[in-house]
């Protein structure tokens, strides 16, 4: 048991901060963490604010609340990011890069071991059947992040525009990814300054804000001496991450060249770090339309399995990056036959090195900004239409998850009529899996209607799978 492991001191019930916490301290909370922290980015942060406002009081509701807010105005994963914020105010650089790490560490260990059992063993029954119904449970799943998304973001008319205008730009358009996140942030930008009130971002992840007594990070606490801002400071971060990314890339363009999968890959994911506001699910699009339609990586398959184990798994959603990397190195035998694990392994690191890494330069270099100053942050607009725009891109996501779940062959097989000779409800009912359509309206029923959560649905969905696979029906 080590010096954290019990939620609160003996002082909780006192009117004093609790005792000072050490990194080595600091350190076992923050692995604990990576291995409990599950349930997407509200649960995550659901998470942090009990254990670390609540019950150990490490930092107030008032500076947590304001941690967030920058996080939240951050591309990459928001609950990753707090984590490390708040490991840097206790414990300087190395604090914030432990804490960080270590929220992600477990996932990525987890996620390798479940990619390799997921490949060489995904064709027996009783990993087929459970993936079989967990598959209809992930679309139900996306489903509800699009209706979760659009009731918090889609205030008003103009915010309900910009949605509609990003689902026809990439589902009828086709349009890339980066582009519609451009184009919403130059629309938030532009009507921020022309009508405020419209893009006035909400807040509020279900944190109280009621008061859980003094912390050893308070209100009024002053400043550390090392998250005050520095030019000097700021230069060393800048250059240290530049180099952490540098050199990596570099050695991977000087021993497989830039065309390879490997280099590919890095500068890829080093895009879809620049590109994740709003969530794990904004990003989703974008890793489909390049791994999947650019590159041929993985399959639509292989990316809702990856959905479905991100979503078991603790760790930021965006982990599924990882699941993606593993599987196209080890397929595509990127170092030979004979070393197929090898491949996904080292696949599955370069990723999650090159997905993370900006995360951990935005608070270290913004962190002594944000500590100038108590106040919400600015420049809120743009994110606002990012957001609602984001609800456009996921629904596109459910749509596509639909289709290839529902017509996992496609509306007409190979050895059918040609479409153009087939009845509209003919090209609807060929090859249409009615099991799976079942399936996904019960775990839709469960997560609107009944409010249960992801984990339960899940097991559930994936139980009934094996039945439907292994019961004659």
């Amino acid at each position: 048991m080590t010096p954290t492991s019990h939620p609160t001191p003996a002082n909780h019930h006192a009117d004093e901060p609790p005792s000072p916490v050490s990194l080595a301290q600091a350190f076992w909370f923050w692995l604990k963490l990576g291995f409990i922290s599950f349930g997407g980015p509200a649960g995550q942060i659901s998470i942090l604010h009990q254990e670390l406002v609540e019950q150990r009081r490490w930092i107030s509701e008032r500076r947590f609340l304001h941690a967030l807010n920058y996080c939240m105005v951050l591309p990459g994963p928001e609950a990753q990011q707090l984590v490390t914020y708040i490991g840097w105010l206790m414990h300087k650089r190395w604090g914030g890069v432990v804490a960080g790490a270590l929220f992600v560490l477990p996932s990525l260990l987890i996620l390798i071991g479940l990619s390799w059992i997921y490949l060489a063993f995904g064709e027996l029954p009783l990993v087929a059947g459970l993936f079989y119904g967990i598959k209809p449970a992930v679309t139900a799943i996306v489903v509800q992040a699009a209706h979760r998304i659009g009731s918090k973001a889609l205030k008003n008319n103009v915010l309900w525009a910009i949605a509609a205008a990003s689902f026809v730009a990439i589902f009828a358009l086709h349009l890339p990814f980066p582009l519609i996140v451009g184009g919403a942030a130059l629309v938030g930008y532009v009507g921020g300054r022309w009508s405020p009130q419209t893009f006035q971002i909400g807040g509020g992840h279900g944190a109280s804000h009621a008061s859980s007594g003094p912390a050893l990070i308070d209100d009024h606490t002053p400043t550390p001496e090392h998250a005050r801002f520095s030019w000097r400071g700021l230069t060393h971060v800048l250059v240290a991450g530049a180099v952490l990314w540098a050199v990596p890339m570099g050695a991977l363009c000087a021993v497989f060249g830039w065309d390879h999968t490997f280099t590919q890959m890095g500068w890829f994911f080093t895009k879809a770090a620049l590109l994740t506001f709003g969530g794990a699910y904004a990003v989703l699009p974008y890793v489909y339309q390049g791994a999947v339609e650019r590159f041929g990586w993985v399959t639509p398959t292989h990316m809702m399995d990856g959905l479905a184990l991100g979503e078991t798994t603790p760790g930021p959603l965006i982990m599924v990056v990882a699941f993606v990397a593993f599987v196209g190195g080890y397929l595509k035998a990127l170092l030979g036959p004979d070393n197929l694990f090898a491949a996904g392994v080292l696949a599955a690191c370069l990723v999650t090195w090159f997905t993370f890494l900006p995360s951990f330069i935005f608070i270290l270099a913004g962190g002594p900004l944000v500590e100038s100053t108590h106040r919400n942050l600015k420049f809120t607009a743009p994110l606002t239409a990012i957001t609602a725009a984001v609800v456009g891109v996921v629904l596109n996501l459910a749509l596509f998850f639909g289709y290839h779940l529902l017509w996992p062959e496609g509306f007409v097989n190979d050895s059918a009529q040609t479409l153009a000779s087939c009845t509209w409800q003919d090209t609807l009912c060929l090859g249409f899996d009615w099991r799976s359509a079942l399936i996904a309206v019960g775990a839709a029923l469960a997560l609107f209607r009944y409010k249960r959560s992801v984990m339960q649905v899940i097991g559930v969905c994936a139980l009934i799978g094996l039945a439907v696979k292994t019961l004659p029906l």
